[in-house]
């Protein structure tokens, strides 16, 4: 009975090379968006000479907001990898950034919402700066509303963390 449990145990730890193919893919989705960047980069550019201060504004908001959403997937690549499938030898590159191998899960957790809320953030800004041009007050109100849900939620884990931590030190 004990060779097979220690069968069903090696089958689930090594399993988790199974979530390998998803990084990976992940990885190619930040192509997708550097795509992406590149098209707002160039459009961009080809409407500055009549573009106003507003739409300079909003250009960059949309920069912003693929960088962001770049970084986002970057954090979740490092860090799922990291913790879920195999450790990342930082030795053998000096020059990584040393966050790379130290995202535990409630970091990562938190790195993602607080990712989240920014590019929420951007979005509600984005449609502020066009209020003038398409005014949709349904729009902004449920941009807003997802926001402060987002916001409430990223509070929400952080209160939970911090007891959580509380709990593990006092045992």
């Amino acid at each position: 009975m004990k060779r097979v449990e220690r069968a069903i145990e090696a089958v689930i730890f090594n399993s988790r090379w199974l979530m390998a193919p998803f990084y990976v893919g992940l990885i190619f989705s930040l192509f997708i968006l550097l795509w992406q960047f590149a098209r707002e980069l160039f459009e961009f550019f080809v409407h500055l000479p009549v573009m106003t201060e507003s739409d300079a504004i909003l250009g960059v908001l949309a920069l912003i907001d693929i960088s962001l959403t770049g970084n986002l997937v970057l954090i979740v690549i490092f860090s799922g990898y990291e913790n879920f499938v195999s450790k990342i030898d930082p030795g053998e590159h000096p020059d990584w950034p040393e966050w790379m191998t130290k995202v535990d899960f409630n970091a990562l957790k938190q790195k993602l919402l607080g990712s989240i809320v920014a590019i929420s953030a951007i979005q509600v800004l984005k449609a502020f700066m066009n209020i003038d041009k398409a005014p949709d007050s349904t729009r902004l109100g449920w941009l807003v509303g997802i926001h402060f849900v987002f916001v409430i939620s990223v509070l929400v884990l952080a209160i939970a963390d911090r007891l959580g931590e509380g709990k593990k030190d006092a045992h």
